[in-house]
């Protein structure tokens, strides 16, 4: 899907690999953008740090190194995002 020029995957299934055994959807990640960026969305009273984690997870499964993980429930949208890295960029 192509959204404002840039790729977009939706509820994409997430591989995991473990001694030449594959196991095709064990994830899904809510949005991938360009092949580069996860954002992962929830809409949960808080967040926690099994949220985090399950996002850093995605992103050493894929080898991407940016993800983005959104809560939209809240009052204050800009106090529920978080920008995690998976390494250096």
């Amino acid at each position: 899907m192509q959204t404002k020029g840039l790729k977009v995957q939706t509820q994409t299934p997430i591989p995991i690999t473990f001694k030449s055994l594959i196991i095709d959807s064990s994830f899904i990640a809510d949005i991938i953008v360009e092949n580069k960026v996860i954002i992962e969305i929830k809409s949960i009273e808080e967040i926690g740090n099994v949220h985090h984690k399950q996002l850093l997870t995605y992103l050493k499964l894929t080898g991407l190194k940016l993800g983005i993980l959104v809560n939209f429930n809240t009052d204050h949208i800009d106090k529920s995002i978080y920008r995690k890295i998976n390494g250096y960029i």
